[in-house]
């Protein structure tokens, strides 16, 4: 049975779907309001914040909709399919030692706060792991890779939506990260490249597997995917890596997305990822998400370094966020411009931490209404 949502805030007033508004503001022109969406929250917030801790709110999908945000969808593929067993390895006092979906032993605290896991193993440690791996979990003959088209119409109401629908284009190589750990992929690229070429040239095919059977049925307004290839130093890998390797793969998505009209293509990378911008265009990619600023600096100094080639969907600094109204108001008058002219949309830089109270996080919205929506 599922739970009504209580609506917190009323939608900013405005004379456009949600879905012509996004549209025109990320190719430049004229919009009745900024497109008003956020990035999420900790799970700490949905416990310390009394507005989401007293009504029920336990997730970013109903903080979403309580806020009344504007709304975008997509629809996506499985990477990894089956998952590696989840379980419990052993414990400490304080810890423990998980194998989970990705096959990765993983250190976790008891306590359940929020904590990037430390990870210790990864399953895939050579090219026989891997070859195992891909004929037991990334087979593109897999039924379950098989999209159930008239399922996500009629469950989406995709006819005469009024929000963005996206393609999801999944991750070229920051999932291939993630299951060789940081330091497997370090090493790796090194010691078996035509392994982690091959890790890429996998995610790749089964994203145009996938794209192949849904481009012809939607209607897409955007393609988006997940990265978190960058730290707050620079990319994670080479840059000869990453436009040997990588580019060409994305070039081969974008190719697909462009014959159906889709020119919008973000993706989600944490960290500084200035180094990489030249690349992402080579590869087709245009947007950039969500644009951590301790990482990548003002958004401001990268739109006007790449004016009308780069947009961003995010760019607002979380540590301003927990200063309070006033800098909070100076911050975001200060990319008031480039808001205006269009290809920004601007919101908090990551999930919104649990240092930022309540109370600032409702006089950001207040701000960001009175300066980016209707007047």
């Amino acid at each position: 049975m599922t739970t009504e949502i209580k609506i917190l805030r009323p939608k900013w007033k405005g004379t456009m779907t949600d879905r012509e508004r996004f549209n025109r503001q990320m190719h430049y022109q004229s919009v009745d309001r900024c497109f008003n969406m956020e990035f999420g929250y900790w799970d700490e917030n949905f416990k310390a914040w009394p507005m989401f801790r007293d009504n029920g709110i336990t997730n970013n999908w109903q903080a979403d909709v309580a806020l009344s945000f504007d709304r975008m969808d997509r629809i996506g593929t499985c990477w990894m399919n089956p998952p590696f067993p989840h379980k419990v390895i052993r414990e400490t006092e304080k810890t423990r030692i998980i194998q989970n979906g990705e096959g990765l032993l993983a250190e976790i605290p008891k306590d359940g706060h929020d904590s990037i896991p430390h990870f210790l193993e990864s399953s895939i440690k050579d090219p026989d792991d891997w070859k195992r791996c891909k004929e037991e979990r990334f087979r593109r003959d897999d039924p379950a890779r098989r999209i159930d088209v008239a399922g996500i119409k009629s469950r989406m109401k995709t006819s005469g939506r009024d929000y963005p629908l996206g393609a999801d284009c999944g991750s070229m190589i920051g999932v291939v990260r993630n299951i060789l750990t940081f330091e497997g992929l370090s090493y790796h690229t090194y010691d078996y490249p035509e392994m982690v070429e091959d890790m890429v040239e996998t995610l790749c095919a089964l994203i145009e597997d996938f794209l192949d059977q849904v481009l012809p049925e939607f209607d897409f307004d955007y393609a988006c995917g997940w990265e978190d290839i960058c730290y707050n130093r620079g990319p994670l890998v080479s840059l000869d890596f990453f436009e040997q390797v990588v580019v060409p793969r994305y070039q081969r998505i974008s190719a697909k997305l462009k014959k159906y009209n889709i020119d919008t293509y973000f993706t989600d990378c944490d960290g500084d990822l200035r180094p990489i911008i030249p690349l992402l265009l080579k590869g087709g990619l245009n947007t950039l998400f969500p644009f951590e600023v301790n990482g990548c600096g003002n958004p401001v100094d990268v739109l006007e370094q790449y004016e009308g080639q780069i947009r961003i969907m995010g760019g607002v600094n979380k540590m301003v966020m927990a200063e309070g109204p006033g800098p909070i108001r100076a911050y975001l008058e200060k990319l008031r411009p480039w808001v205006e002219k269009g290809g920004f949309i601007p919101h908090c830089d990551h999930r919104c931490p649990p240092n930022v109270s309540q109370a600032d996080y409702l006089a950001y919205l207040d701000i960001k209404e009175e300066l980016f929506g209707m007047h």
